[in-house]
Order: C-alpha cells, then structure tokens, then sequence
C-alpha cells in the first residue's frame, strides 16, 4: 500500500511539474516591448516596438504628410498596413533632407505615397512601419 501511495504522489508531483513548465510566461510590460528608435529630441514622442510598428508624435506626422503632399502617389490594388511588406514594384523613396531636419527619426525609413496617406518602409524588410493619413 505504501509503494502505490508513493507511485503516486511522484507522478501527481511530476505532471504538477509539467504542467507548470509548460505554462507560457508572463508578458513583458509594454514598456520593456519597446526601444528608441535612436537618440531623440525630447519634444519627440517615438518608440519602435520590436513588431514593428513606429509611432510618431501628432505634430510630427502633420509635418511629413505638408512636406509630402506633393509625391506622386502610388496605385495599388492591395489594402496598405502596417506590417504588410511593400512589393518589389513600388518605388521606395528617401525623405528629403528637409523633412529629416524636422523629423530625425524618419532617416533610416523610406516611404511611398498611397492616396492620401505617407507610408513609412523599413527599407531592408520592405515592411511598412506606419502609415500617416
């Protein structure tokens, strides 16, 4: 009776242990899911989360799409969001120098115009990072 008692309790102890490691672990804080995207102006409200996303301050984004209006915008026959990777057939183009002496970060990213919106690209993904309606 004893060794079935102790048979057991180790199997009810092993399958507790199993179970607990098989549990997924706690997510991070949003917090420690982000990173700067680099050394920033303080007025500059941007993080990069590692999905991939890049979020710019509302002034910000009011600058790029003034200073972009006048891109030739391109046509597609696909619904552009963030994370969807930008065909080869898009022309990704550099943001000129004025928009990055007001706007820093967006120096790494390329962008295309689609309709009425500005829509950021990591360059070597082909991934869109933002789109600014």
């Amino acid at each position: 009776m004893r060794s079935t008692l102790l048979a057991a309790t180790t199997t009810v102890c092993l399958l507790a242990g199993l179970a607990a490691s098989a549990q997924p672990s706690t997510p991070m804080h949003p917090s420690e899911t982000t990173r700067p995207a680099q050394p920033m102006h303080p007025s500059e409200t941007m993080q990069v989360p590692t999905t991939g996303s890049v979020t710019i301050a509302p002034e910000k984004r009011t600058i790029i799409h003034e200073q972009l209006r006048t891109a030739k915008p391109v046509t597609l026959n696909e619904k552009v969001a963030v994370g969807w990777t930008v065909p080869q057939t898009v022309e990704l183009l550099p943001f000129p120098d004025t928009v990055v002496t007001d706007v820093p970060v967006v120096k790494t990213y390329r962008f295309f115009r689609y309709g009425n919106e500005i829509v950021l690209v990591d360059p070597e993904t082909r991934k869109v990072v933002t789109i600014i309606e």
